[in-house]
């Protein structure tokens, strides 16, 4: 598999592969990774209102993006009741949804991953819960640590009237808990069709666990979602790969 590099991160990487050399000289990634990994997760209370699962339903998707969809990706696809986690583009014109176009912080795509979940399983209030305490932190501005533009902004791309209203419900109960230090950025914004990222893309942290990026940004993240949801989290991940086989 091809590996490319975030736009704007050369330099963040270099320096990882040197901070990663001196963390297993000391005896391990995590207790440094945690120290200077780009988000940091938050304990934050369950949404009051939250949708109920349509008599008959199966599946539902949400698609969220904050910042680099490998981390994003890679922390749904661990998450019970999820059948499928898939990276992508989402905001801009199917055309320009391309990752050499997206990086250029133009076309209004946002990094994205569609999440398709069994309501029966886990509600669309859950997701967001994990969403905003472990997947990212909403109150960046269009960046997420050292991802910088509008593509790597904290979007949720409704697909139905209930996912805003719970969204919208949501993100103002916690300003107004000030669960976080700052007010959340994250956009409310209408799905204009989601576009798979190229394949090269799919399943990146469990295929390359030992990436600077993904050591020190991402593998964190999957670690706190076990740790801070343990009822939601399975150990083996549902991947795009497995479905194609």
């Amino acid at each position: 598999m091809t590996q490319a590099p975030k736009t704007n991160t050369n330099l963040f990487l270099v320096a990882s592969g040197v901070l990663l050399a001196v963390a297993l000289l000391a005896g391990g990634r995590y207790a440094i990774s945690r120290s200077i990994a780009a988000e940091e997760a938050r304990t934050i209370p369950a949404p009051v209102a939250d949708e109920a699962a349509l008599p008959g339903a199966t599946s539902e998707v949400a698609v969220l993006a904050g910042g680099c969809f490998w981390g994003v990706q890679g922390v749904f696809q661990h998450v019970k009741g999820v059948s499928s986690a898939v990276s992508g583009y989402d905001g801009g014109n199917k055309e320009t949804a391309h990752y050499q176009m997206v990086g250029t912080g133009t076309t209004g795509h946002a990094e994205s991953v569609r999440v398709t979940f069994d309501p029966r399983q886990i509600s669309y209030g859950r997701l967001l819960q994990i969403y905003f305490s472990v997947a990212h932190d909403p109150t960046q501005l269009n960046r997420q640590g050292p991802d910088a533009g509008t593509q790597y902004r904290s979007a949720i791309f409704v697909t139905s009237p209930e996912q805003e209203k719970i969204s919208k419900a949501y993100i103002a109960q916690l300003d107004a808990a000030h669960a976080f230090p700052g007010p959340i950025a994250t956009k409310i914004e209408p799905d204009r069709g989601f576009v798979a990222a190229e394949d090269y893309h799919q399943d990146f942290l469990t295929l390359n666990p030992t990436y600077p990026y993904i050591v020190f940004n991402d593998l964190p993240k999957v670690e706190n979602l076990k740790n801070m949801f343990p009822d939601s989290y399975r150990a083996e991940p549902v991947l795009v790969s497995a479905g194609r086989s």
